[in-house]
């Protein structure tokens, strides 16, 4: 993989996911031991189901802590494949590890030399995840419903809608509407494995209001880039970034 590479604290353990009863944890076999971890991803995780699924845990000595592991990557390969492709599920980790390739001068072509970085930043009624050099905005998305299994053992087709957009589209119109002469925002794709480059999907009638306002965004200069990540058991590696064309803009 190219460039430095973010390290763990503590190499990752696997194991294998026996069930997911339901948003907030999984049933992991470690070592012949069934026990409950932390899934760190509330909302739906590809269209697939859980069950002889092999996984990388990151262990806790938090004492407080009702599960001692969280689970951060999951992989569709057969459990006795030695050299296995990790999907990262953690969407919380994914902001740390972009700050960490950012920061050490990997992705030099989004902002140039990163100079400051601030986290969690305060955006009319919201918050953006990054103010890089004091007058760039970064925020970050993690997408995980749309994981390829098609084709696997446990692919189980997901009839479920996409609900959760009033939040998305106020960040389009917070983030956007920031952006002043000699500034820039940015929408950043994060995947935790080699995703092909992002396409806007299809709309129903209530993506549409999403796709609206994202398109509203990129015509006030709202620019999409994608960013992929390898995840294996010591640490995390940038494989590639780039800026996406979504929208053909006004007077193109």
């Amino acid at each position: 993989m190219p460039g430095i590479k973010y390290k763990f604290d503590t190499e990752l353990i696997e194991g294998t996911i026996t069930s997911r009863p339901n948003r907030f944890i999984m049933m992991v076999d470690i070592d012949g031991i069934e026990q409950a971890c932390h899934c760190p991803s509330t909302g739906r995780i590809g269209s697939i189901k859980f069950e002889n699924i092999p996984c990388l845990m990151s262990k806790s000595d938090d004492e407080k802590r009702k599960t001692k592991y969280t689970v951060e990557a999951f992989s569709l390969d057969p459990p006795d494949r030695k050299k296995k492709r990790w999907i990262g599920i953690n969407q919380v980790r994914a902001n740390a590890y972009i700050e960490f390739f950012l920061r050490d001068g990997s992705m030099p072509d989004i902002f140039g030399p990163v100079e400051s970085l601030r986290r969690e930043v305060k955006l009319e009624g919201s918050r953006v995840d990054f103010l890089v050099n004091e007058r760039d905005y970064l925020e970050v998305k993690t997408p995980l419903k749309d994981i390829p299994c098609e084709g696997h053992t446990c692919f189980r087709k997901s009839t479920a809608k996409f609900i959760s957009f009033e939040r998305l589209i106020k960040h389009f119109t917070d983030v956007s509407g920031a952006i002043e002469d000699g500034s820039r925002a940015i929408f950043l794709m994060c995947y935790m494995y080699d995703a092909p480059s992002f396409e806007v999907p299809v709309p129903g009638i209530q993506e549409m209001r999403i796709v609206k306002a994202a398109r509203a965004a990129s015509d006030k200069g709202l620019e999409n880039w994608q960013a992929n990540l390898h995840i294996d058991r010591d640490g995390v590696s940038l494989i590639r970034y780039f800026k996406l064309d979504l929208f053909h803009h006004k007077g193109d």
